[in-house]
């Protein structure tokens, strides 16, 4: 775990998402299953290292998600329990209360306040799911807070359902100058 003052600059990872639902539930798919090891080893990395890491968790309100702009045009509901909502696998041993951010849409904005907290940030590095909805909405969101530092998104440890998309959204991250890393062509 990173504590303020130990080291001059800090790296941080964020995985977005990596959920039970967005793996094998409601809205899983073959892919994402995979990212499972890669995932583990990446946290594994970045906390021997000492660096910070923080997730995201999606969490939506079951009594109103239907109601809800995202709902309406994705009404599948997902992680409005908490079976759904639980970090997937092996990965959820390493998130707890106080490297967690919950969030009910896309992007968080409390992602990024939290951040902001730490003025020796060099690099912010991005994995989990979905590629093409969350993980770009929260780079995008970084990368505005955070024009100067270093946004990276490993691409073998990121997934879509549509492969298409996912490429997509690889190729708006690496326009708007975020390094996209490990991209498979």
């Amino acid at each position: 775990m990173y504590i303020l003052g130990m080291a001059d600059a800090m790296k941080v990872l964020v995985v977005v998402d990596f959920q039970k639902d967005f793996v094998d539930g409601s809205l899983g798919f073959p892919e994402a299953v995979g990212l499972e090891p890669r995932i583990e080893a990446k946290v594994r990395e970045y906390m021997d290292a000492g660096e910070m890491v923080v997730f995201t968790k999606d969490l939506h309100d079951p009594d109103n998600y239907s109601m809800t702009q995202e709902g309406r045009r994705l009404p599948i509901p997902h992680c409005v329990d908490d079976e759904g909502s639980a970090i997937y696998g092996s990965v959820a041993k390493f998130c707890h209360e106080g490297n967690t951010v919950v969030k009910d849409r896309f992007g968080s904005l409390d992602l990024a306040d939290r951040l902001s907290f730490y003025a020796d940030i060099e690099q912010i590095e991005i994995c989990g799911l979905d590629g093409s909805i969350c993980v770009l909405s929260n780079a995008v969101i970084l990368k505005a807070a955070f024009p100067e530092v270093r946004i990276v998104v490993d691409a073998s440890c990121t997934a879509s359902s549509s492969k298409e998309i996912n490429d997509k959204a690889l190729d708006v991250l690496e326009n708007i100058q975020i390094d996209v890393v490990n991209r498979q062509n």
